[in-house]
């Protein structure tokens, strides 16, 4: 009897277990590579597989629902509920990423992003012309529709508000009629703006039908979760590119500053959004708490003036807004007319107190009803100065990650969809909630955290003292005297090193096998590919350490100066470390960036030509700068070790790492018709002058940053026995 029992529960459970998973109660999630490399690094596309989720079914299913219960629907929805629908908030209202987005797309081609052509007559918004430029200037970028896997609007639907005078009539027809929208699948729509006075409803004024949407004062109730995109409110004014960094120099202990809580803005005297500011004076003190209105908004603002306004109004005059914003601890963003203020973005570049925001980690702020205003103050004033000082730094983070350009507010949004669609790639919220961001740590490279140069310290780890060898050759051998032979005896011996590649972008046969002296580590001969200078920073599949030494054949160090480089980078895997220095500077008589050889006291460059760095910047520079400026490094043969040196800089923030050389450094001059005397050529340094402004141009900003710091080893020049001293050969040079 107790046997029978037994199998009747087992058999009852097992039955509710299979209902629902079969009606989405329970949810499978995909496998993913949790700390495993990936075996292929290819860059002609992604292997996806059987890892696809094919859904043709729920798809159907979905759409079917849409259109043939809509009556049933309707009867069911309140009178608010039923305009919605009409005005196209809720025909897509249940979509998700595994009901309304076609997979199947991405899986032909890759991740790629069509742009519709601009039609005739159409006008655009500065700020959407920024948006199309960021996405064209993308490596997301496709002009070929049949191979995108998502469409972007080339239809402005920024602003939303019938009265803005961007606002684009008749946008319904306009998009119904678009050969590729089918209802809106796998199509990402930019929104800003929503609604107009008095009520500021999220209508768009057209059905996005099964779109995703990316918008800036969107609710919770009409957010989709795994769908849509809650995107910050930028201005006009937001830069395109480059964007200003944050306002934090220096960490100052403690943490606290002149105010404690801030804000200054309009205060609505009737209408949305009013309640929220008319309440700010029951916490304002006129002391560490500064929260400040106007009722000056609007032509008939006197109309419904209050008994406050004049008080309000002439303490409102007596603050500077941004000095405010730089010498509070906490920036209080309240709502306006719709949910989203150009306040966040202001604030982030300070310190801010702010709801959450899918994608990035803001369970350390606070958010507060408007009900519960008068526990503020001192909630924040109970915050640890410690947490204060971490919250800094990370909004800090934040805002140079994310925020402070339209560019990566786009590429931002684009990644988080790729995340969605290659699920088995996403990065983790380590990438996406450390430096340098979830724009830099590309998932498809690898899945390990520890594959990349940026997480050592936090897995607990230390890079593999290792590394390989890559000599650039560009002229033929011809006797056992060269420079480029002596070079690869001395990397060779070095007891870190654990493969020499000899890349050869000579225009002569390669040389037999016999020629290249002998060795105690492997040798590896690579062809360059197409014989082009950007080869030599390839992610060739054939560097099996982490550490690459980027050696010209000119160049000359003995073995102790290749072992002590790679002792320092050990310490700092995310830099370049290097001998040979340059340094750029803004010449305000040009007004222009310029490229300096000269020895100074600072530098802001090392040359790749004897460098050290992590392989993962490889990967970079093939897959993350455009083809334009590589393209552009190829033609002249030129400049490839000062885009490395941007991007590197780009991403960590931070200058290069020059350690101890000999007083000189000189390029051998190889002769005048050899493809080695690019020193000796008078164009060579007005083309780095040239580039040194294309790529700033690219970047938005300058991203080199200057040092002054130089490693030696311990002991160095010291008045002690040189048998005590580890590197005793550097001092000799």
């Amino acid at each position: 009897m107790q046997a029978k029992k037994r199998y009747l529960i087992l058999f009852s459970a097992g039955t509710c277990l299979i209902l629902l998973f079969c009606f989405g109660g329970i949810q499978v999630p995909l496998s993913r590579r949790g700390s495993h490399r990936r075996d292929d690094r290819s860059l002609t596309g992604y292997h996806l597989g059987a890892r696809w989720r094919r859904l043709s079914g729920f798809m159907q299913a979905f759409s079917t629902l849409g259109k043939d219960s809509s009556d049933e629907l309707h009867g069911h929805m309140s009178p608010r509920q039923k305009r919605d629908t009409n005005s196209g908030l809720y025909t897509g209202k249940r979509c998700r990423m595994e009901t309304c987005f076609d997979f199947s797309l991405c899986e032909r081609n890759g991740y790629k992003v069509y742009l519709y052509p601009q039609l005739k007559g159409e006008k655009l918004s500065e700020s959407y012309q920024n948006i199309l430029a960021s996405i064209e200037g993308s490596r997301f970028y496709t002009p070929d529709p049949g191979q995108a896997c998502l469409f972007v609007l080339s239809l402005d639907t920024l602003d939303r508000d019938q009265l803005s005078p961007y606002y684009v009539h008749n946008l319904k027809a306009k998009i119904q009629g678009l050969p590729l929208w089918n209802e809106g699948k796998n199509h990402i729509i930019f929104n800003l703006y929503s609604g107009t006075w008095p009520d500021y409803t999220e209508d768009l004024g057209f059905d996005i039908g099964l779109a995703m949407l990316a918008k800036a004062s969107i609710s919770t109730e009409n957010f989709r979760p795994n769908f849509d995109i809650s995107i910050p409110l930028f201005s006009k004014d937001h830069p395109r590119t480059g964007g200003e960094r944050g306002y934090l120099k220096h960490n100052t202990i403690p943490p606290y500053r002149k105010y404690m809580l801030v804000f200054k803005g309009k205060r609505y005297l009737t209408g949305i959004g009013s309640d929220t500011r008319n309440a700010l004076y029951h916490v304002h003190n006129s002391e560490d708490v500064v929260l400040l209105t106007t009722c000056k908004h609007g032509k008939d603002w006197q109309k419904h003036k209050d008994a406050r306004c004049d008080k309000d109004n002439a303490e409102y005059d007596k603050y500077e807004y941004r000095e405010m914003l730089y010498n509070s601890t906490f920036c209080l963003v309240p709502r306006g007319r719709r949910l989203g203020s150009f306040r966040f973005l202001e604030a982030l570049q300070d310190i801010f107190l702010h709801p959450c925001v899918l994608m990035f980690n803001w369970s350390e702020t606070r958010s507060w009803h408007v009900s519960l205003l008068s526990q503020i103050p001192s909630t924040v004033r109970s915050i640890h100065q410690d947490k204060i000082l971490s919250l800094r730094q990370q909004t800090q983070f934040l805002w140079e990650a994310y925020f402070n350009s339209v560019e990566k507010i786009v590429l931002t949004t684009l990644e988080i969809i790729q995340d969605r669609v290659l699920e088995h790639w996403s990065r983790s919220s380590l990438m996406w909630n450390s430096l340098p961001g979830g724009l830099f740590a590309l998932p498809q490279y690898s899945t390990s955290l520890r594959d990349f140069p940026f997480y050592y310290a936090k897995l607990g780890i230390k890079p593999n003292p290792k590394f390989t060898a890559i000599i650039h050759v560009v002229t033929p051998l011809v006797s056992l005297s060269q420079p480029v032979m002596k070079l690869l005896v001395a990397v060779a011996k070095s007891q870190y090193c654990a493969q020499v590649i000899i890349l050869w972008n000579c225009d002569k046969a390669l040389p037999a096998k016999h020629r290249w002296p002998a060795t105690a580590v492997p040798l590896v001969v690579i062809e360059g590919e197409n014989k082009v200078i950007s080869s030599r920073f390839l992610p060739y599949d054939t560097i099996p350490t982490e550490a690459v030494f980027s050696l010209d054949e000119d160049t000359v160090l003995s073995t102790t100066e290749v072992d002590f480089a790679l002792t320092v980078w050990q310490s700092f895997p995310d830099r370049l470390v290097g001998y040979p220095a340059r340094s750029h500077f803004w010449d305000s008589n040009k007004e222009r960036w310029g490229y300096t050889s000269k020895w100074t006291n600072d530098y802001s460059m090392v040359l790749t030509g004897a460098a050290v760095y992590h392989k993962y910047y490889h990967y970079l520079y093939t897959t993350y700068l455009p083809a334009s400026l590589r393209t552009m490094v190829d033609q002249m043969s030129n400049c490839e070790d000062i885009l490395m040196n941007f991007l590197v800089s780009s991403v960590t923030k931070l200058p290069p790492i020059k350690v101890t050389q000999k007083k000189q450094y000189k390029e051998t001059m190889m002769g005048q018709n050899s493809r080695a005397s690019r020193w000796a050529d008078p164009d060579h340094f007005a083309q780095r002058q040239t580039c040194m402004n294309k790529f700033a141009n690219w970047f938005g900003t300058m991203p080199l940053v200057h040092s002054q710091m130089r490693l030696d080893p311990v002991l160095f020049k010291d008045q002690v026995s040189i048998l005590r001293k580890k590197y005793r050969e550097i001092e000799r040079l």
